[in-house]
């Protein structure tokens, strides 16, 4: 994969992540960890997908049905 094409993976990604913490902020859950407790998710595994590091699209599918929100709802800003 050529730079250009690496970093706008990397774009994409980070909004992913940015998406995922903006629609726990406005779900009224404040503290990660806590979210990722009350969802089975771990903690740490949570931390990584706002972060952007290792989320896969079965990981992504998780996060967003525990959101409450549909995949067209998680796609429709900024994507």
């Amino acid at each position: 994969m050529n730079e250009p094409e690496d970093h706008s993976k990397k774009e994409q990604i980070a909004k992913l992540a940015k998406r995922i913490k903006q629609l726990r902020l406005e779900k009224g859950h404040m503290n990660y960890e806590t979210f990722a407790i009350e969802h089975g998710i771990s903690r740490s595994q949570y931390w990584r997908y706002e972060k952007g590091e290792d989320l896969r699209f079965s990981s992504l599918v998780r996060v967003v049905n525990a959101l409450g929100v549909s995949l067209e709802e998680f796609f429709s800003e900024g994507f």
